[in-house]
């Protein structure tokens, strides 16, 4: 059997870092309130010349190396994001150009805030029907360019950042199982409603939307859900998981989410109090934080998973 391998790991954060003292500058909110109820301390954010290009290909460099791979070795580029450059060609195909690789077929993915578990989960496929036998899967996000300044309930939240893997062909397991879902019915929770017309923004504006508890309500619900799935889909137990990578949403749902799979905080990669919601960067970002650190160990079993608009969610069960 084939398995898709994670074989290195890449990150990208942003010079800028924005305290939320200075977000009380902005709108009417204060520190302690945005860490009670997020646990966000801070959060980056993209100079006015940074493109999601260029923070893809920050982390996409660092995973190529970590994988000790060439961009021509690359059989094939995917590419989670809510923020692509341009309306086309998508992000992933100005990514190929910038690595230099020919030929590879690159797209984009948008499932928010699960794009890079959409994308994994996309990845392991094209390996596992051995059409592919390295790929690049990349999440990268300039989030702070659809928030509306003036909205104290989601400008706190977000930031910029890119994470990337390199995946491989291998004989040993290593992507265990993916597991990924959406539900449009509730579109209007979570949402940037405008359309591109002539040139302008209609039918809604361009800035992110969100019923807050609603939200909250729905994501515990559904990565509950999507933890039980995978963890029974391998017959696995929540004792045997080393390290939960979530998205880095909202610390009271990383901490939901533990508590339900019996798992110490100290199992769990929690950056959201240093990056805020990166959407589909988030995950990728916390796993490259755990390898570089030393936590994430060779041979050790990990849980991710993430939930976006749409609403998309997914899971990814893998031995490192």
């Amino acid at each position: 059997m084939i398995y898709a391998r994670i074989a290195g790991t890449g990150s990208y954060l942003p010079a800028r870092v924005v305290p939320n003292s200075e977000l009380e500058q902005r709108v009417d909110t204060s520190d302690q309130w945005i860490i009670e109820r997020t646990g966000i301390k801070q959060r980056h954010l993209a100079a006015p010349d940074e493109t999601t290009c260029d923070l893809a290909e920050h982390a996409a460099r660092q995973a190529l190396a970590a994988a000790n791979c060439q961009p021509e070795d690359l059989d094939l580029i995917i590419l989670g994001t809510t923020t692509p450059d341009r309306i086309y060609p998508s992000t992933a195909c100005l990514l190929q150009a910038r690595l230099g690789n020919h030929g590879a077929p690159a797209f984009d993915v948008q499932a928010v805030c699960s794009g890079f578990i959409y994308a994994l989960s996309i990845a392991t496929q094209f390996i596992q029907a051995g059409t592919a036998k390295k790929v690049l899967v990349v999440g990268a996000e300039i989030y702070s360019r659809i928030l509306n300044w003036q909205d104290r309930n989601t400008c706190v939240l977000f930031g910029d950042g890119a994470g990337a893997v390199v995946l491989e062909a291998s004989d040993t397991p290593g992507i265990l199982s993916t597991h990924i879902h959406a539900e449009g019915q509730h579109n209007n929770l979570l949402s940037t409603p405008g359309t591109v017309d002539q040139g302008q923004i209609r039918n809604g504006a361009g800035f992110t939307e969100m019923q807050g508890s609603e939200v909250f309500k729905f994501a515990v619900n559904a990565l509950s859900s999507v933890v039980d799935e995978a963890l029974q889909h391998n017959q696995l137990q929540p004792s045997d998981i080393d390290w939960l990578i979530p998205h880095q949403a909202n610390i009271r749902i990383i901490k939901a989410t533990a508590k339900k799979l019996k798992l110490p905080m100290d199992q769990v990669i929690v950056t959201v109090p240093e990056h805020g919601n990166t959407s589909a960067a988030s995950v990728p970002l916390a796993l490259d934080v755990g390898v570089r650190d030393g936590r994430i160990q060779r041979g050790q079993t990990l849980l991710l998973e993430a939930i976006g608009g749409g609403f998309t969610w997914g899971a990814v069960l893998l031995k490192y």
